[in-house]
C-alpha cells in the first residue's frame, strides 16, 4: 500500500496562491482593478496576470517571490516549471525546500529521487528557524512514510511509528491528520495487530476531517474490530463517508445491502459507484488512497456481476455479468478472488 505526501501546510491561509497573489497586489495599482472581482475573468487570464505580478516581485529582489511563482505553477500542475522556481529559493525558504522534498520523492516534474526527498524532510525537521516550525508535523509524516515504504531509506517500521506519533501530536487537529490516519493503518497491519490503538487513531483522524479514516472507522464498528460492534455507528460512518465520496465505504455498503438481501438496492447502488472508475481522478478529488479506491470499485463491480448472474434484484444478463466480473478482477484481483471463493462456498 503506497501512501501519499502531505500537502504543503498553509498555516492560517486556506486559499490558493493565485488568490493570495491577487490580494497582495490589490491595493498597489489602479491598473489592478481585476483582482477585486476575479470571478469575472477566465482562469487563464488570472494565472497570466498573477505571473506578471510575481515577476515584478522577483525583479524587485523579494525573496518570497520565487516560492509564490513556484507554488502558482505547482497548483496548476506545471511541475517542471515549479521545480525550477523552488530550486531558486530552497536555501532561503523552507516552504520551497518542503515542496522540493515532495516533488523529488514522488517524481513530480523530475525523475523520482527519494533520497533527496528524505534529505530535505530531515533538514526541515532538524531546523531551528521559526520559519520551519509550521512545516515540521508534515515533514515528520512524510519522513515516516519513507521509512514505512522503504523508499529513499531502509524499511524501519519502528522509526515510521515514532515519526508519525510526532506528526500526529496526540490528535492535534493542526498537526498532520494524515499521520493520525496512517497510525490507524499501521496498528491494523503490524504483527500482532493492536486494533484498539488503530480505532483510537482512526477516531482522532476522523474527528479532524479524514475521509479515509471515516470509512475505515465504519468498518471497525461493523465488524467489532478494536471496539464493540455497533451497527448504528457503522452505518452512520459508512453513509457519511460515502456521501463525501469515499469509494471504499461505498463498496462496503454495496456488500452490506447484498448480504442483507436488499438486492435491488445493492445492484442500483453498485451501478452508480462504478460509473466513475478513474482511480487517479477519484484519489485527487477525495484525498483517499488509490489502494482503497480500487478495492471499493472491485467490490461494487463484483456484487453487481453477482446480481446480474443470478437475477437478484435486477434482470439477469449473463454477458453483463461477465463484463463486471472481469472488471472486478482488473481493479483488484485479490478482492475479486476472495469474494469468488466466498461465493463458491455459499456464504454470499
Amino acid at each position: 500500500m503506497k501512501l501519499t505526501s502531505e500537502p504543503l501546510p498553509q498555516g492560517s491561509r486556506s486559499e490558493t496562491v493565485l488568490r493570495t497573489i491577487s490580494k497582495i497586489h490589490s491595493v498597489e495599482s489602479e491598473a489592478l482593478k481585476w483582482v477585486a472581482c476575479p470571478e469575472s475573468y477566465s482562469h487563464a487570464f488570472l494565472v497570466s496576470r498573477a505571473e506578471e505580478l510575481v515577476d515584478k516581485k522577483i525583479n524587485a529582489g523579494e525573496p518570497l517571490a520565487y516560492f509564490l511563482k513556484g507554488q502558482l505553477y505547482f497548483e496548476e500542475g506545471w511541475y517542471e516549471d515549479a521545480l525550477l522556481q523552488f530550486e531558486q529559493s530552497k536555501d532561503i525558504d523552507f516552504q520551497s525546500m518542503y515542496q522540493l522534498g515532495v516533488m523529488y520523492y514522488d517524481g513530480l516534474g523530475t525523475p523520482p529521487d527519494p533520497k533527496k526527498g528524505v534529505e530535505y524532510m530531515k533538514k526541515i525537521i532538524s531546523a531551528e528557524s521559526p520559519k520551519a516550525r509550521h512545516l515540521k508535523f508534515a515533514a515528520a509524516y512524510n519522513l515516516g512514510r519513507a521509512y514505512w515504504e522503504g523508499c529513499g531509506t531502509a524499511i524501519l517500521e519502528n522509526e515510521a511509528e515514532r515519526l508519525w506519533l510526532i506528526a500526529a501530536d496526540h490528535g492535534n487537529p493542526k498537526a498532520s491528520v494524515k499521520a493520525q490516519s496512517a497510525l490507524g493503518m499501521l496498528y491494523s497491519a503490524t504483527h500482532p495487530k493492536d486494533l484498539k490503538k488503530a480505532f483510537f487513531w482512526h477516531s482522532e483522524a476522523c474527528g479532524n476531517g479524514s475521509l479515509e479514516s471515516q470509512g475505515i472507522l465504519g468498518l471497525m464498528y461493523l465488524y467489532g474490530h478494536g471496539v464493540r460492534k455497533n451497527l448504528k455507528a457503522a452505518l452512520e460512518c459508512l453513509n457519511q463517508a460515502s456521501d463525501r465520496g469515499n469509494v471504499y465505504a461505498k463498496g462496503h455498503l454495496v456488500e452490506y445491502y447484498y448480504r442483507r438481501k436488499f438486492f435491488t438496492k445493492a445492484a442500483e447502488f453498485a451501478k452508480r459507484v462504478i460509473e466513475n472508475d478513474d482511480i487517479e481522478q477519484l484519489a485527487k478529488a477525495t484525498d483517499c488512497l488509490p489502494f482503497y479506491i480500487a478495492k471499493g470499485l472491485a467490490m461494487a463491480a463484483f456484487y453487481l456481476a453477482r446480481c446480474l448472474h443470478l437475477g437478484l434484484g435486477i434482470k439477469p444478463d449473463e454477458a453483463a455479468a461477465k463484463k463486471y466480473y472481469s472488471k472486478a478482477c482488473n481493479l483488484d484481483p485479490a478482492v475479486a478472488a476472495d469474494l469468488e471463493l466466498t461465493a463458491n462456498h455459499g456464504r454470499i
